[in-house]
């Protein structure tokens, strides 16, 4: 499921910031090496899954990592055609596991069932710039609704392509991609998922301050093609009032061998839609969203990203994405800012899911309460250090639902982005 997604109010703001420059980026080039960036992110992980109705199977899962994504990203030279170079590089440590125990997608895991002590991975790509259009190719981390990768665990996916990006016109980014592998999270073959091939091209425009809509397609060879669409409406009421709409939807379709299939072996022809609306007032936000799947099969991804579910009511534990499901979420948010200790945040949810057609039943249901509280240091020596504690709760009617039908999950992150250059 996906962790790292557009936010409502993310999506409103940058909408709002898209100004069209006089002069291009290449135009403002100050050189390959003046422009260049150096970061280090450092990222310890502990993640505990109890599976408490797991009959015969595994009753736990709990490991901690120590992870390290080091990234360098040159600037352009100068000229009509900019060229720079982009290298990745990624470590991980195991802190804590055991045989019985693994499992959690933190590592790599042994013939014997155990988690490898530490893994590495990383990669390059050189990229060229003419005007505001960029041509990257080779190791990359996107961010695109059809195909995106995920950073839910300790290490990132890594796709291996090419990618256009193009900000040519004031408010409109255009992509065009091809990709030709991805490497999973806990993993470091470079063709972890066995991607064959993938095609995407879209772009998103801002007709307005407030209002921005999006339009993609991919085609995954002998998997699908999906067509996916948003709109997002921000609606100021006052300084510290306002609404924000988001609406997305995927059409997918199976093609090719069709290796994914709906359970009962039917081909992927279906729709997922999800509706939301967030009311912020001061420190609060309130939203309510409601999700529904119609059509043939679950909306499937993976093969294409792992973050490649751009859905309101794909939360921590569940996407709640099954053939004929329908879902809605209550959620709310407090930025404790305004009561005079900014860097602190705290999130709670509850989204649950009826009618799921899945193996044995027309009626599954299941649901999930999420508790999510960060804070990051505003100043110091340790500034930009933070502390996150995430907590879910997910139930469903039966054991057709992932591992266990009752799980109960902690994660407990510390993260320290260290800027070089």
């Amino acid at each position: 499921m996906r962790v790292m997604k557009w936010s409502m109010i993310a999506l409103a703001v940058a909408a709002g910031t898209s100004q069209l420059a006089v002069a291009s980026s290449q135009d403002e080039s100050k050189g390959f090496i003046e422009d260049s960036k150096l970061n280090v992110k450092t990222r310890m992980l502990y993640f505990s899954r109890d599976f408490r109705n797991n009959e015969g199977g595994q009753s736990r899962r709990e490991e901690t990592g120590l992870g390290f994504l080091g990234t360098f990203e040159s600037g352009f030279t100068q000229g009509t055609v900019g060229v720079g170079v982009d290298a990745i590089g990624m470590l991980g440590l195991k802190l804590d596991s055991g045989k019985g125990r693994a499992g959690t997608g933190l590592f790599p895991t042994g013939s014997d069932g155990r988690s490898q002590d530490d893994y590495s991975k990383g990669g390059g790509a050189v990229k060229f710039r003419i005007s505001d259009t960029v041509l990257k190719v080779g190791d990359q981390f996107t961010a695109l609704p059809v195909f995106a990768t995920d950073d839910s665990r300790l290490l990132p996916e890594i796709a291996q392509g090419t990618l256009i990006t193009s900000n040519e016109i004031e408010g409109l980014t255009l992509h065009a991609g091809h990709f030709t592998s991805l490497t999973a999270q806990e993993q470091t073959d470079r063709d972890s998922f066995h991607l064959k091939e993938a095609n995407v091209v879209g772009g998103t425009y801002a007709f307005t301050d407030n209002l921005s809509t999006s339009l993609y397609y991919s085609k995954v060879e002998d998997y699908w093609r999906k067509y996916y669409a948003n709109v997002n409406w921000a609606l100021p009421i006052s300084d510290k009032q306002g609404l924000v709409f988001d609406f997305n939807i995927y059409d997918t379709k199976s093609e090719g061998s069709a290796e994914y299939r709906a359970f009962d072996g039917d081909k992927l022809d279906n729709r997922a839609f999800s509706l939301s609306g967030a009311y912020n007032i001061g420190a609060h936000t309130f939203t309510l969203a409601y999700q529904k799947v119609t059509g043939d099969g679950d909306y499937g991804y993976g093969i294409d990203g792992g973050g490649t579910i751009f859905l309101a009511n794909s939360v921590a534990r569940s996407d709640f994405n099954a053939e004929d499901e329908k879902s809605w979420q209550a959620r709310y948010d407090l930025n404790f800012a305004e009561y005079g200790i900014p860097g602190l945040t705290f999130m709670t949810r509850y989204v649950r899911g009826t009618d799921a057609n899945v193996t044995g039943t027309s009626n599954g249901k299941e649901w999930e309460r999420d508790v999510d509280i960060k804070y990051v240091l505003q100043s110091g020596p340790a500034k930009d250090l933070s502390f996150r504690v995430r907590q879910a709760t997910y139930r469903s009617s039966d054991g057709t639902y992932y591992d266990s039908p009752s799980i109960d999950e902690l994660r407990l992150i510390v993260e320290y982005p260290l800027s070089i250059l």
